[in-house]
């Protein structure tokens, strides 16, 4: 009785590390397929505010706002989230330290895009972009420059911020 006993707190010992473990894993969140952590696509800049996550920068006078995310603050003459008076967060960039959930993040080759993503287009623009995967309301967008991703964000395919 007594080892049942004792073979049970470790296994439950062990359960409670690796939840731990897996709670820690998941604590960094992923950019997509529905935002950044609180933030999500399509929230109106009033939930985007109250989520606490975000900070606005530049006021939208009846069109986008831009703001930052709190934990992400861009240079002056950047933004991280753009939101629409129409359709909401409509685009969040990314910083370095994020990464999408296929594990593409600022830095990384071109070679790792294709394979997360093989059917992945250069648009018109020269970014590569393809549908989120998980969310088809949205699309990434990659910027790539010497073979490696300088930048990139998550939009919605409705956005009305920018071009």
């Amino acid at each position: 009785m007594t080892k049942t006993m004792i073979g049970a707190s470790l296994l439950a010992g062990a359960l409670m590390v690796s939840g731990a473990n897996a709670a820690v894993a998941q604590a960094k969140p992923t950019l997509g397929p529905y935002g950044y952590g609180a933030v999500k696509l399509g929230m109106t800049a009033k939930q985007a505010k109250a989520t606490g996550a975000v900070v606005s920068k530049l006021p939208g006078g009846g069109g986008c706002s831009g703001w930052d995310l709190k934990e992400f603050p861009t240079p002056k003459d950047q933004i991280g989230v753009y939101i629409s008076p129409r359709v909401g967060v409509a685009a969040i960039f990314a910083a370095k330290g994020m990464k999408t959930p296929e594990g593409i993040k600022i830095g990384a080759t071109l070679q790792q895009l294709k394979t997360a993503y093989p059917k992945i287009k250069k648009d018109f623009h020269g970014y590569y972009v393809i549908t989120v995967p998980g969310n088809k309301k949205a699309y990434y967008s990659f910027g790539v420059n010497r073979g490696k991703i300088t930048e990139y964000g998550i939009a919605l395919n409705k956005q009305d911020c920018f071009n």
